[in-house]
């Protein structure tokens, strides 16, 4: 299975740092959030990674490399324009293949373990689902056995945590250009053909300051 990392955002609110850095190479605990993944990928066997990138992205081709260093493989996938998490991914497929393949946003630090992603799925998307943090408290999508979907009105949800195995399929119909990954899971869901888990394990979206202090807390007590 291939693994895609999505690396384009600009992360404006962590500026001043991203004004400079591009947001997967901002160092918490002294390493790259990126190099976390890559550490994380190659123990659970995983030996070919895409990237993706926009802004600064040229530094993220020139800290990594091809790869060898981390044990894998890395091909890019470079934007210039940031194309949203859909677009991004589609312009990428090329590079992934046929089969299903790892997505994770490169702004997230986890202890998820890689190696329990499904291999190969029977519907279009798997989910890995986290409790919700203090900034989405409603939580994104219901998971309901092991079948993801919007839920009733008022029922309990967890949050997307940026971690999933999609099919190319999913990308049937779409054209070149920016558009968002979300509408094409909730399609995915009204036809029964997501599915997901809950992680319950350690997981930041490192979307401010704050959120990266949180990250060097828990390095700090052992957590990774």
């Amino acid at each position: 299975m291939k693994a895609m990392i999505l690396a384009a955002g600009k992360g404006e609110r962590m500026r001043p740092l991203t004004l400079t850095t591009p947001k997967p190479l901002v160092c918490a605990g002294g390493v790259p959030l990126i190099v976390y993944h890559l550490r994380a990928l190659a123990k659970a066997g995983f030996r070919e990674v895409v990237i993706n990138h926009a802004w600064l992205g040229q530094q993220i081709e020139d800290y990594l490399g091809d790869g060898a260093a981390f044990g894998l493989s890395i091909a890019y996938s470079p934007e210039g324009e940031p194309l949203e998490t859909g677009g991004g991914i589609f312009r990428a497929l090329p590079l992934l293949g046929s089969q299903p393949f790892l997505v994770v946003n490169g702004d997230i630090w986890t202890d998820y373990p890689f190696a329990r992603v499904p291999r190969a799925i029977a519907g279009l998307a798997h989910l890995v689902l986290v409790d919700n943090p203090p900034h989405n408290p409603q939580g994104d999508f219901a998971l309901t056995g092991d079948m993801v979907g919007e839920g009733a009105a008022g029922s309990a949800k967890l949050t997307y945590s940026g971690i999933a195995v999609l099919h190319p399929h999913l990308f049937a119909g779409c054209n070149a250009g920016a558009f968002k990954l979300a509408p094409l899971l909730r399609q995915a869901m009204q036809q029964g053909l997501v599915s997901g888990e809950h992680f319950p394990g350690h997981w930041v979206d490192v979307g401010t300051h704050e959120r990266l202090a949180e990250v060097e807390h828990l390095l700090a007590a052992g957590a990774c």
